[in-house]
């Protein structure tokens, strides 16, 4: 994309795969010179820069790519798999299902020295507002570091748990930004057969790594119509190739048929071919409405749907400011003429100050995606801004037992474990994101509606909790989660939460939808007692005489008063469920940190978290991830300290965790 991204130095999160290589049982080794810090993968196509790579940047070949030596590929494979969604009646009646989608087009860091796997500070993209997004792509590349990106693994696991594709990004870069024509020739170059090997190098990265597919973005001038065709069987191959693993495509509207980069803001005869051969195709910012009317017509006279064009919409630098033709996209009253697809919508972390706090970005994102009444029951008709919330309907794939949250948005001010601090520092891992509400935040009451948030400053675990504040003087009714979970006879709803002055809570259940897009849940209520001011208390409730499916779940909040009221975890099971047990815990010091691996516990894991033991009997928290292998920058000896023990623990679905593997490394 010619707005050349900003190269802010956002310290990172991440890491992308299927399944882990086994890896080598290497033993606790005494501190090494190598530094050992995994980051995010990125490459050349084949032939590599003239000179040598700046600080923290390894020039590297796709093509020469593989699986077997990938040396960090245990850290960068995601391991949730594609989550299947489901489309509840939506919370107001503008908001569609089965028209406009959205892609987002997302910078979490730079393209080098990105952490594989979350990193020690809060002040990081932590996106929650899943529900309104097909699409996820992770953007970035440059001529001075890598084209090609691959997803780091807690973005893909955070995504496919809220069903989302992610892609990784293929960034030719025009002139103007280093752009070198040799590197597309590269891309397109043809094997004897008259196959593109690095087609298939695409798809072998995006099976090994994880996630969904590939974003091509052609940007770099001067090729010809020999190149042009060349590019074109690339995409078509890729597509094909990718098909067969899940994988999807999208062609970034640049080069054009004679091989000119010249973006037509519209699907035409100058590019259809590209767009013929990819799954879906993103519009250059230069849109009208006249273009994307036309656009949508051409599409379906190709037999493609008019929703598989993305019109971009450029919020870098003003996010929800951005002047947007909304009615050109999604008209109020007429069916949406194609999709949308965000450019950069961090902007929503970025633009604030750099005292900004977790809790000043989710005020600002919530504001983006649902619009400024924060209430997608109540949207603004009168904002110019749109929002998401307004225009499309929300998801969810909550449909299964068991099903658990803490409310963890996946960064922290702190760790969390049954209430008690177990780590003081700051962190950011997406992977440990929880299935967080979709609609945030629909609340119904004759009195005043209080304000609903997301809160760092006290956790029941992970690093935040859900706060619900103000002064209502009528019960209040907030819409948690929508649903299809079985009810059995069996079933029961823990709901752990804490209050500052007496409330009175009731569960809130629904077995049927709506009458209507934007009516309230048709909720039976469950008493769950007055909740005393105090400490975390979890409420455990049989849904009696409940039978069916449940659609909803919210909870209903009566207070005499001032309402100060926290829900830490809620839980819907069957029955408890344990995980079996990590083992062979191993670690290998380099001269930043630590590398720890084991072999998988058998059976359904959410993820592993790892602890150090203290010379007094206390555990430290060090991290989670959804991977087999994590890494802990810098540890060094407590006083007197002549070998540290280290835990690993498999955490399930309930948040039941298994029994440690165990290691001790000897300084």
């Amino acid at each position: 994309m010619h707005h050349h991204p900003t190269r802010r130095a956002v310290v990172l999160a991440g890491a992308a795969a299927a399944l882990t290589p086994t890896l080598p049982a290497f033993a606790s080794t005494p501190v090494g010179t190598k530094a050992i810090q995994p980051y995010a993968s990125y490459w050349y196509p084949d032939s590599l820069p003239s000179g040598s790579p700046g600080e923290g940047v390894t020039w590297r070949s796709l093509k020469s790519w593989r699986k077997a030596t990938d040396a960090d590929l245990a850290f960068n494979a995601a391991t949730v798999p594609l989550a299947r969604r489901f489309t509840p009646t939506p919370a107001n009646p503008t908001a569609r299902a089965g028209q406009a989608r959205i892609q987002s087009l997302v910078s979490f860091g730079p393209t080098a020295s990105n952490p594989s796997q979350g990193a020690p500070t809060a002040d990081y993209y932590a996106l929650t507002h899943w529900a309104y997004i097909d699409e996820l792509v992770f953007w970035g590349g440059s001529s001075g570091e890598g084209l090609i990106l691959a997803p780091n693994a807690p973005v893909v696991d955070a995504a496919h748990r809220h069903g989302v594709r992610v892609l990784g990004n293929v960034f030719l870069p025009p002139a103007a930004y280093g752009g070198q024509l040799q590197w597309t020739r590269d891309l397109v170059q043809k094997d004897a057969s008259g196959r593109y090997p690095l087609a298939a190098q695409l798809v072998s990265v995006a099976a090994a790594y994880g996630f969904d597919g590939w974003f091509i973005n052609a940007e770099t001038d001067g090729g010809n119509t020999a190149l042009a065709t060349d590019v074109l069987g690339f995409v078509t191959e890729l597509k094909a190739l990718g098909a067969a693993r899940g994988q999807r495509v999208t062609w970034y509207d640049s080069m054009t048929a004679n091989g000119s980069v010249s973006w037509q803001g519209a699907l035409n005869s100058q590019n259809q071919a590209f767009f013929q051969a990819a799954d879906t195709m993103f519009l250059d910012f230069r849109w009208t409405a006249g273009t994307l009317a036309s656009s949508g017509r051409k599409a379906e006279q190709l037999s493609r749907s008019r929703h598989e064009l993305w019109a971009g919409v450029d919020v870098e630098s003003n996010g929800w400011d951005a002047p947007v033709d909304w009615d050109a996209i999604i008209p109020a009253t007429k069916p949406h003429v194609a999709s949308y697809g965000f450019y950069r919508p961090e902007w929503t972390l970025g633009h604030l100050p750099a005292s900004r706090t977790p809790a000043d970005f989710h005020a600002a994102d919530d504001r983006f995606w649902t619009g400024p009444s924060l209430d997608p029951s109540r949207p603004d008709a009168g904002s110019a801004w749109r929002a998401p919330a307004v225009a499309v309907a929300d998801r969810s794939t909550v449909s299964a037992l068991p099903f658990a949250t803490t409310f963890n948005t996946g960064h922290g001010l702190r760790w969390y474990e049954a209430g008690k601090v177990t780590s003081p520092a700051e962190w950011n891992h997406l992977g440990l994101q929880d299935r967080l509400p979709s609609r945030r935040w629909v609340t119904r009451t004759s009195g005043q509606h209080p304000t609903v948030a997301f809160d760092f400053t006290d956790a029941w675990r992970g690093g935040s909790s859900v706060l619900v504040s103000g002064n209502p003087g009528a019960p209040v009714t907030l819409d948690l989660y929508a649903t299809r979970l079985p009810l059995s006879k069996r079933t029961v709803v823990e709901l752990t939460h804490r209050a500052e002055a007496d409330v009175t809570v009731e569960l809130a259940v629904a077995t049927d939808e709506p009458a209507k897009p934007g009516a309230p849940q048709p909720y039976r209520y469950i008493p769950a007692g007055t909740l005393k001011a105090g400490g975390w208390t979890t409420t455990r409730l049989r849904l009696t005489g409940l039978s069916g499916t449940a659609r909803a779940m919210g909870i209903r909040l009566t207070a005499a008063g001032a309402l100060t009221y926290r829900i830490g975890a809620l839980a819907v099971q069957d029955g408890p469920q344990v995980p079996c047990s990590p083992r062979e815990l191993k670690a290998v010091a380099g001269s930043d940190g630590m590398r720890f691996t084991w072999r998988a516990a058998p059976g359904p894991v959410r993820h592993y978290e790892l602890h150090r033991i203290l010379p007094d009997g206390t555990r430290r928290f060090l991290g989670g991830t959804c991977q087999r292998a994590y890494y802990v920058p810098g540890p060094a000896p407590e006083q007197g300290e002549k070998s540290a023990r280290f835990e690993v623990w498999a955490v399930g679905e309930l948040y039941a965790a298994s029994g440690p593997a165990s290691a001790a490394h000897t300084w």
